[in-house]
């Protein structure tokens, strides 16, 4: 069987997006152009940012463009005249339909979650913050809505115990990565089956993550709290407050173990030795093992113990 020659172009912004970029050149596919987000100033200096697919891009000399509006004219002129024939779209933004409609083999996306659930912004937090056992990656052809077109093709991954949202999201990226070659040989074969995806009363949903739900609850019970800092872990990172006897301060937590005991502590009680912090929650302890003060490096708690002492009224809200 003739393979069609595909002439492709791809669009991706976050690290995430790199791996199936670098896997696409490493296959000699042909690129005929990156799109990415515009550069964007970041840091306390706010010097302009490459995003990271940027910076891929620019170390293969691919064809890189970086609209503000992808409506604009001139754009929609410029990626005409690439005269792809196929789009891919890993970790972007989501496009207009003049945009998805112009490749002849249409365009795809890769999308980290076993779809239907977890559409949305934020798949890889989502699924550890829920306490899943599995997740996944999905291919499907981009339609008028947000992650709803017809599905190519899936592939399931388990979710560890101890996962956090930064080993999940390395493990997501390859394995995506190498779903999308599979799903090109498909196109390039005219062997592509799509399936509609299901409809289901109530979807998991992958919202968007801002500071409000970043926020750990302490009168929850020890596994909602657990899972929500590894699914935050390492970024953004969950946070709460410690409350001292002379000010509250914001503070992030990163790495935590548990124990499933009973006790009687109030939720959100400190206890700590010289080389250990636990938190009474209802159903057990939580122990930090790693945490941020504020205008502070992330650090080991054994570290942070040694600099800065608790009272026994201190108190985590």
């Amino acid at each position: 069987m003739k393979k069609k020659e595909l002439r492709i172009v791809f669009m991706g912004t976050p690290e995430f997006a790199v791996a199936t970029l670098k896997l696409l050149v490493e296959n000699d596919y042909q690129i005929v152009g990156v799109i990415t987000a515009p550069d964007r100033p970041a840091g306390r200096g706010q010097k302009l940012q490459q995003s990271d697919v940027k910076q891929y891009a620019l170390s293969k000399n691919l064809t890189l463009l970086q609209p503000t509006n992808l409506k604009d004219a001139a754009f929609l002129k410029e990626l005409k005249s690439l005269d792809a024939n196929v789009q891919i779209v890993v970790a972007f933004r989501m496009l207009p339909e003049v945009v998805w409609k112009m490749p002849k083999y249409g365009t795809f996306n890769l999308h980290a979650s076993l779809l239907p659930d977890y559409r949305g912004a934020a798949p890889i937090h989502w699924a550890v913050i829920n306490g899943e056992k599995t997740t996944g990656v999905t291919t499907f052809f981009i339609d008028d809505k947000i992650d709803t077109g017809a599905i190519i093709l899936q592939k399931e991954v388990s979710i560890e115990e101890d996962e956090t949202v930064g080993t999940l999201h390395d493990t997501l990226q390859e394995v995506g990565s190498e779903l999308v070659i599979d799903t090109l040989k498909l196109i390039e074969t005219d062997t592509v089956k799509t399936t509609v995806q299901p409809k289901v009363e109530q979807p998991k949903t992958a919202y968007k993550l801002n500071k409000a739900n970043c926020k750990i609850d302490w009168s929850q019970d020890l596994d909602a709290i657990y899972n929500k800092i590894r699914g935050l872990n390492p970024f953004p990172g969950a946070w709460c407050y410690l409350k001292t006897k002379d000010e509250k301060l914001t503070v992030k937590l990163f790495a935590v173990s548990k124990e499933e005991v009973s006790h009687s502590e109030a939720p959100g009680t400190i206890i700590t030795t010289k080389n250990e912090l636990k938190v009474g929650v209802q159903g057990g302890y939580l122990f930090i093992n790693e945490m941020q003060l504020p205008g502070k490096r992330k650090m080991e708690i054994k570290s942070l113990l040694n600099g800065f002492s608790f009272s026994e009224d201190d108190k985590m809200l």
